[in-house]
C-alpha cells in the first residue's frame, strides 16, 4: 500500500480568537489525517498566545512559531513554508474553515490529473457562521484570465512544495500578497485547475484588511506596476477593470 503523502498546513495568527476554535476543530476533523499544522503567530503581544496553544494541543503533528515582530501573513507564510515538511503546501487563514473532506478530495483530484497545484470553489460565510454565498471556480485558469481578475481563493489552495522558491513565495504586499504569487506560478504552469466542489469556507467580515478598498486598489496598482512591470497607464487600466471585475463576482456570490 502506498505512503501517504504528508500535507503541511500553513496558518498565520492575528488577533482571530473570535473564530480560530472553529477553524481548528475543521481541520482536527480532517478525513485524511497526515498532516503537520504550521500556525505563525504574528504578533508581538503574546496575550492571546496561550489560547491558540490550547486550541492545538490535540494536534500532535504540529510547530508554533513566534513573529519578534509583526511581519504580515504573507510574510508569515514564507517562515512557516521555509519549516514545512509536507510534500504538500496547504494555507488556512486563522478565520476560515474546512470541509472534513477538503484534503482528501484535493489529494485525489490532484493525484488523478498529476497536478501540481490546485483549487477549489469555496462558501462565503459571515461573523456568525452563516452562509451567506458561494464561489464557483472554473475548471482551468490562464495568465490571461488571471491577470483580469484573482478568482483563487487562499484557503482552497493545494501546491506541491517543489513549486516554492525564493521567486515563487509571497511578496510584503498586505492585501495582494497572495495574488501576486499565483501569477508568478501560472506564468510557469501555464494552466491552474481548479475542483468544483466547495471544499472551504471564506469568512467575510466587515472591516477587515482584507475588506478595505483602499488598500486593495493600492496593492493592485502595485502589483501590476512594480511587481508584473506594466507601465502606469495599463496598471491603472488593469486596476479598473480588476475593480469592475470584483463588482460583477460580488453580485454573483450574493445574489
Amino acid at each position: 500500500m502506498p505512503k501517504k503523502p504528508l500535507v503541511s498546513i500553513i496558518i498565520p495568527y492575528h488577533k482571530k480568537k473570535n473564530f480560530f476554535k472553529l477553524t481548528i476543530d475543521s481541520i482536527k476533523n480532517q478525513s485524511f489525517q497526515n498532516f503537520e499544522v504550521i500556525l505563525i503567530y504574528d504578533d508581538t503581544d503574546l496575550s492571546e498566545l496561550s489560547f491558540v496553544k490550547k486550541k492545538l494541543r490535540k494536534i500532535k503533528n504540529k510547530k508554533i512559531l513566534l513573529n519578534k515582530q509583526i511581519l504580515g501573513a504573507g510574510f508569515s507564510r514564507n517562515k512557516g513554508i521555509s519549516k514545512s515538511r509536507g510534500t504538500y503546501i496547504t494555507f488556512c487563514d486563522a478565520d476560515d474553515t474546512w470541509n472534513k473532506n477538503k484534503l482528501k478530495y484535493q489529494l485525489i483530484f490532484m493525484k488523478e490529473n498529476e497536478l501540481t497545484f490546485s483549487h477549489t470553489s469555496y462558501d462565503i460565510i459571515d461573523y456568525k457562521n452563516k452562509k451567506i454565498g458561494m464561489f464557483k471556480v472554473k475548471t482551468k485558469i490562464t495568465y490571461d484570465d488571471l491577470i483580469k481578475s484573482c478568482d483563487i481563493g487562499l484557503s482552497t489552495v493545494m501546491l506541491k512544495k517543489s513549486l516554492i522558491s525564493k521567486k515563487n513565495s509571497f511578496c510584503k504586499l498586505k492585501t495582494k500578497e497572495d495574488y501576486f504569487l499565483w501569477l508568478n506560478m501560472i506564468k510557469s504552469l501555464k494552466v491552474i485547475y481548479g475542483l468544483n466542489k466547495s471544499l472551504s469556507s471564506w469568512r467575510f467580515v466587515e472591516g477587515s484588511l482584507s475588506n478595505s478598498l483602499y488598500q486593495k486598489l493600492i496593492d493592485a496598482f502595485r502589483l501590476y506596476n512594480s511587481y508584473e512591470k506594466y507601465n502606469f497607464l495599463i496598471s491603472l487600466f488593469f486596476v479598473i477593470r480588476l475593480s469592475l471585475y470584483a463588482l460583477v463576482k460580488k453580485v454573483k456570490i450574493f445574489k
